[in-house]
């Protein structure tokens, strides 16, 4: 310590390093440049050798470049990245640490749920498509598919733990297992299709690979139901045994057998005729039966002299009966295999043969009999199906547990005594689990009655492709080859959980589909001869679609259904995939969009509430569009964003989606409206020309309203009009008397291939030149779609007319014939036709179909008068206290319309709206002294006057439709003068 201080206490040792120097960590010494961090690298000796001969430099040196600081380098070394941010540069809206949101709009599971075969064995399984079938559950909303689907995950999916030991909301939240959407949840129905592919076993045991879409029962949501259909071999029909066929199921028949899709058929909701109608065995037969004839009697009605062959009976082992919530399900096969294992001298196949329709069976002889003639005798499906399963619930729900276990152990059935004391349902459940075992008789009944992909290809082919059906690719497709092209028909766009992308989900059709392949994605709209509509994409990665979660695999080969990640940015609808070059160079073709059973009439107008907020909304609605395939999106003359869709719930749906999950935005919704269309119900007054601005051109037509059929006809893809000229005219000659000249003379139908106008040569060879004619057909036909796309009433599409072009005088000169003249002259002559043509106005009407209590038809008759509707039949459904009723109502008056009958039958009718067809609105739309006046409601002939002019303001245009701005005007003055027009 002494030798720190002198005599005096001075401190004369070396100074400590400050608080501020050793805080920083670096002293002022360590404040070095560049050339003096190089000089120390030097050894000692040179760096003494070295001399200044310069000396000390005077350079002034900047404010700016010297150095009163370190450095964030010097001080953190220099493999460290230092990001300096001034505190101010982030606006206040924005928080410093923005919170972790986690969107997340679907129901998912967390990890792959275990399951009771080996996944492996699955995609294994997938390589042989005769061993796979692709079926779709559809049916009338509540009729038990999402149940149904229950039961088969249930049975392959070891989640009946988990169940257990959760209670409530909970548990029903286990249930529903392809309910994955969050308004699905919240309503308790089905809103979109939802894939699962499972592993089950048939009475043999040999294991099918099922590829099954649960589709939505809604009226409104048939879009879905629609492109489930263009990727499955079959269609699994489900019916409610009480409601028996409604108005959906009906659409759904019909649908699949134009389609010409195998139909099989499930009667659900067994348990309803014991439980709920009390029925007698006897009687609860008959009601099954009804239910069967009934779907039978749609299936002839739509293919008249088809429905044997397509005919769904029990014995053919194509219907089968269930009750989902129950957890059972059988077919006559199966159901007699339970007594061959009971008693082994029985021939399951012929007992099976045996077990419906009016064959008794004898109990005093033992034998079958054709008639009922002994005093004791009865069906063999009241007597061996119907009071087995009578006994069983009455025994289950009745007996004391002492006496019930007795009963039971007869039967083979054994419960743990906790499970005696459960709740009437949960033990029945148990018990009919155990007494039926699980679905392999519904697994025989598609195995025998579906095709497989292999078997169904060609049909696929002949049916949806539009390219030839003799190339290297179309021969692959055929034969369901892996080893050929890749061709993938997407028909669906599912949105992941956090609603940001989508996923592609479509059928491979040929090859196989693998992560990281560089495909073309063409769209709807791609020829040969227009590719705009492709685009060059890579997918990111392939699974096997489960609803709830997805199996990443690394190839899925043809025959199976696949969702692809990473080509959804140019698909609107549905696409066709396939590879950058196809063998042989071949053309590629798409296939044909799908065809759907309804149509988008119900109209709504929507804007942000905050304006900047414009360009979000427009993405939400183009992410809208993609997710709901019959929704259309367009924006109006006076520039308001309208959409279309089938119905109130479709569109509340579209609304949520937009509104939360696609753009998490307000939105101010216009009050709803719908499509209207516009007609002529006679042939026009004169016939009227429009002359070319350049006055080197004349155009003369005719109007005059199609006969009843061709439009729908024209709609339905009976005729095309890409087909040979021969083949159309012949099928105009056959059909509906046309002469050959006129039905051969047909230019095009409009506004699309498939629009219900159409455009006729009807001048003659010794009036105009019809080479000079045919140069300008094209810019004639595009005038045409022009005009029928926006009618003149008020710009709303034309239908059922045929536009006649009777005199044609062309410029000799190419240059004066050209597009800009020809096409918007067509179209002003096809609209001044048209307003001489005594136009109306078309709008949608909708089949209401309502059960309900015998007491609330009465209700409905009440408010359908109110709403311009009316009833067409109604009556009670057979074997139940139920009425059912039909009605129409135009479109326009249904707002509410649901609400309103809920309101006047307590809650007890359900009714369902679907589009039927076009009606034409009473009175004249171009009535001047038809007044309408504001806040009442126009008369019966005044309102056709009055939803034109109504609609001409939304849309921002004049309120007069006169012909004569189209016409020219010494022809509108002569007509004046002769008092055709008035006005």
């Amino acid at each position: 310590m002494d030798d720190l201080y002198d005599e005096f206490g001075n401190f004369i040792g070396e100074a400590e390093e400050s608080e501020e120097e050793s805080q920083h960590g670096a002293t002022g010494d360590a404040y070095v440049n560049e050339d003096e961090a190089n000089e120390e690298d030097v050894p000692n000796d040179q760096a003494l050798m070295e001399i200044d001969e310069d000396g000390p430099s005077n350079a002034v040196v900047l404010h700016e470049d010297k150095q009163y600081y370190p450095t964030a380098q010097q001080v953190y070394g220099p493999g460290v990245e230092t990001m300096v941010q001034e505190e101010d540069a982030q606006p206040l809206s924005q928080p410093i640490i923005a919170p972790v949101v986690q969107k997340k709009f679907t129901v998912q599971e967390t990890d792959l749920p275990p399951v009771h075969f080996a996944r492996d064995f699955m995609t294994d399984m997938m390589n042989f498509p005769e061993q796979i079938r692709n079926i779709a559950f559809a049916g009338h909303l509540h009729h038990g598919k999402t149940a149904l689907m229950d039961m088969l995950v249930l049975q392959t999916h070891d989640i009946a733990e988990r169940q257990e030991k959760r209670t409530g909301r909970k548990r029903d939240e286990q249930l529903r297992y392809t309910d994955v959407h969050i308004l699905e949840r919240a309503r308790g129905i089905s809103i979109k299709s939802a894939p699962m592919s499972l592993i089950m076993q048939g009475t043999r045991g040999k294991s099918h690979l099922l590829n099954i879409l649960d589709t939505p029962g809604h009226v409104n949501f048939v879009d879905e139901v629609a492109a489930s259909l263009r990727l499955v071999d079959g269609v699994v029909l489900v019916v409610d045994v009480v409601e028996g066929v409604q108005i959906n199921t009906e659409q759904i028949i019909k649908h699949a057998v134009l389609e010409d899709l195998p139909l099989t058929l499930v009667v659900n909701k067994m348990d309803r005729l014991v439980l709920e109608l009390k029925l007698p065995p006897t009687d609860a037969y008959f009601k099954l039966k009804h239910v069967i004839e009934e779907v039978n009697n749609v299936i002839e009605n739509t293919l008249p002299g088809q429905g044997g062959k397509r005919r769904l009976s029990p014995e053919k082992g194509n219907v089968a009966f269930a009750c989902s919530s129950m957890g059972w399900m059988f077919t006559l096969p199966s159901f007699a295999k339970m007594y061959a294992e009971k008693y082994p001298d029985v021939n399951a196949k012929d007992f099976g043969v045996r077990l419906w329709g009016d064959i008794f069976f004898n109990p005093k002889r033992r034998s079958f009999t054709r008639k009922g003639t002994e005093e004791r005798s009865k069906r063999t499906f009241v007597n061996f199906v119907l009071e087995p399963i009578y006994k069983l619930y009455s025994h289950t729900i009745s007996e004391s547990p002492e006496d019930l276990k007795e009963t039971l152990a007869t039967l083979g059935i054994f419960l743990k005594p906790s499970q005696y004391k459960t709740d009437a349902k949960d033990l029945l459940k148990m018990v009919c689990e155990q007494f039926f075992g699980g679905a392999e008789g519904f697994v025989d009944m598609v195995v025998e009655h579906v095709p497989s992909p292999l078997e169904g290809a060609r049909k696929k082919l002949d049916r949806y492709y539009t390219g030839p059906t003799d190339t290297k690719t179309a021969e692959s497709i055929a034969k369901c080859d892996q080893d050929g092209p890749l061709v993938v028909q997407v028909t669906k766009l599912f949105n992941t959980p956090d609603a940001e992308h989508f996923y592609s989900f479509g059928r491979v059709l040929s090859g196989i589909a693998k992560a990281g392949q560089q495909v073309r994605v063409l769209g709807e709209g791609y020829t040969i001869d227009d590719e705009e509509d492709m685009s060059i994409s890579t997918i990111s990665d392939t699974w096997i679609a489960e609803s709830r979660y997805n199996i990443p695999t690394s190839g899925v080969p043809a025959g199976n259904w696949v969702l692809l990640s990473g080509i959804d940015n140019s698909i609107v609808k549905t696409a066709t995939i396939v590879p950058p070059r196809l063998p042989d160079d071949e053309d590629a073709y798409i296939f044909k969009p799908v065809k759907h059973f309804t149509e988008s009439v119900f109209k709504v107008a929507v804007e942000p509430i905050n304006p900047s907020e414009l360009p979000k909304m427009l993405d939400g609605l183009r992410k809208v569009n993609k997710s709901y395939p019959l929704i259309t999106t367009k924006v109006e003359e006076s520039g308001e964003h309208v959409i279309l869709g089938t119905g109130e719930l479709y569109m509340d749906c579209v609304l949520h989606d937009l509104r939360r999950l696609y753009s998490e935005m307000e939105l101010k919704v216009s009050d709803p409206v719908t499509r209207f269309c516009e007609t002529v119900v006679e042939t026009s007054a004169i016939m009227c020309y429009a002359i070319t601005p350049n006055k080197k051109n004349k155009i003369t037509m005719v109007a005059e309203p199609l006969d009843d059929g061709i439009a729908e006809d024209i709609e339905s893809g009976k005729v095309n009009i890409k087909d040979p000229i021969r083949k159309v005219g012949q099928f105009f000659e056959d059909k509906y008397d046309w002469d050959k000249l006129a039905s051969r003379s047909i230019w095009a139908f409009g506004p699309e291939e498939m629009g219900p106008n159409i455009l006729q040569d009807d001048t003659l060879p010794s009036q105009v030149d019809k080479k000079l004619v045919n140069t300008v057909r094209d810019t004639l036909r595009q005038g045409f779609s022009w005009g029928t796309r926006e009618g003149p009433l008020c710009e709303e599409p034309i239908r059922n007319t045929k536009f006649k072009l009777t005199d044609i005088s062309l410029a000799a000169d190419s240059i004066s014939r050209g597009g800009g003249q020809i096409i918007p002259t067509t179209r002003r002559a096809l609209y001044s036709s048209f307003l001489t043509a005594s136009p109306r106005l078309l709008e949608p009407l909708y089949t209401v179909s309502m059960t309900g209590p015998a007491d609330s038809v009465s209700a409905l008759y009440t408010v359908l008068s109110r709403r311009r509707g009316h009833v067409l039949s109604d009556g009670p459904i057979a074997g139940t206290p139920l009425y059912g009723v039909r009605g129409l109502v135009p479109v326009i008056d249904s707002f509410g319309f649901e609400t309103d009958v809920r309101i006047h039958t307590q809650g007890q009718a359900m009714v369902s709206l679907v589009f039927d067809r076009w009606s034409v609105v009473p009175g004249d739309p171009l009535d001047r002294e038809v007044k309408t006046r504001p806040l009442e409601m126009a008369s019966a002939m005044a309102t056709a006057r009055d939803f034109v002019l109504k609609t001409r303001r939304r849309k921002g245009l004049s309120e007069d439709v006169s012909v004569g701005k189209f016409l020219e005007p010494d022809l509108w003055k002569s007509l004046k003068e002769g008092g055709v027009l008035d006005g």
